[in-house]
């Protein structure tokens, strides 16, 4: 009797197995290892395969883009959108001539019956495009004092995959590693090629140099306009010299501040000018007694 009975729960969970697939299969519930990735070069073609055995008059087919929003992409036997002059259909799947960026995501066709509506599959593509470095930003200091940090900067932002970076002076490429690289003359350098950062701990004048900066990923690299850097010493006695100067000139100056209050030359001006003042108070009276004299005539 165990026997029978172990037996019967083994073909009931059996047939319901059966019912659960079929039912998979009727809602169009795609599985996992079903989604694949498309990887193509910017501005080349590109195909989104739709995999479905057999192309019957009854099926429908409809791609979407998904994303935040869901937007059509083939819809009544049509392409939409911006995909109308640059993509064709062929059977299932979707070819683009003319891949950009922005094709970038995930993409589900769905095949349908047509008259019964019902889902007989549907497929989920991601498109990956590779996109080339654009010319990358440099920033190099234009001069530098020598024994200071100074950190030349390199980057871009449209590179997909993220570049890396290298560095050259004159021309000639840096090593990641200074003291393995026998034409460099400063060891005290660091470089940060997925950054894109060169730094140096204690420039030199030796560092002088015209300094540029290559991005370079899988798709292609480019490399930014040169830039001079000129390192010059510091000149400890020209500022001492300026110094004393600017200390003499000052205490010269107070000596004679001081020379000309002994010598009375302040107080002397200053009665002067009271002086000045007193003097031309009669003549502003003379003036008004003559007119008052002759207003009385």
């Amino acid at each position: 009797m165990a026997r029978r009975s172990r037996h019967r729960l083994l073909l009931l969970l059996l047939r319901y197995l059966v019912v659960a697939l079929d039912y998979h299969k009727a809602c169009g519930f795609s599985d996992p290892k079903d989604h694949h990735v498309v990887t193509a070069i910017e501005y080349q073609e590109v195909i989104l395969a739709c995999k479905y055995p057999k192309k019957t008059v009854s099926s429908r087919l409809e791609w979407k883009k998904l994303g935040r929003g869901i937007s059509f992409v083939y819809y009544q036997q049509a392409l939409q959108g911006a995909f109308k002059d640059r993509a064709e259909l062929i059977d299932f799947s979707i070819r683009i001539k003319n891949v950009t960026r922005n094709d970038a995501g995930k993409y589900r066709c769905e095949i349908s019956a047509s008259e019964q509506g019902q889902n007989l599959a549907e497929d989920t593509v991601t498109l990956e495009v590779l996109v080339a470095p654009a010319v990358p930003s440099c920033e190099v200091p234009s001069s530098a004092l020598s024994g200071t940090t100074v950190e030349l900067r390199c980057q871009d932002k449209e590179g997909n995959p993220a570049p890396e970076y290298t560095w050259f002076k004159d021309g000639i490429r840096l090593s990641g590693n200074p003291r393995l690289d026998a034409q460099s003359t400063n060891s005290s350098y660091t470089m940060n090629v997925k950054s894109g950062s060169l730094q140096f701990n204690a420039v030199s004048k030796l560092d002088s140099g015209e300094y540029s900066c290559e991005a370079r990923n899988s798709v292609g690299h480019r490399k930014c306009p040169g830039k001079r850097m000129q390192v010059d010493d510091l000149n400890i006695s020209g500022i001492i010299a300026a110094v004393v100067v600017v200390a003499i000139v000052i205490s010269l100056c107070g000596l004679g501040v001081c020379y000309a209050q002994r010598k009375g030359y302040f107080s002397k001006e200053t009665s002067f000018q009271k002086s000045g003042s007193a003097s031309k108070a009669p003549t502003m009276s003379e003036n008004d007694f003559k007119h008052t004299k002759s207003f009385i005539i």
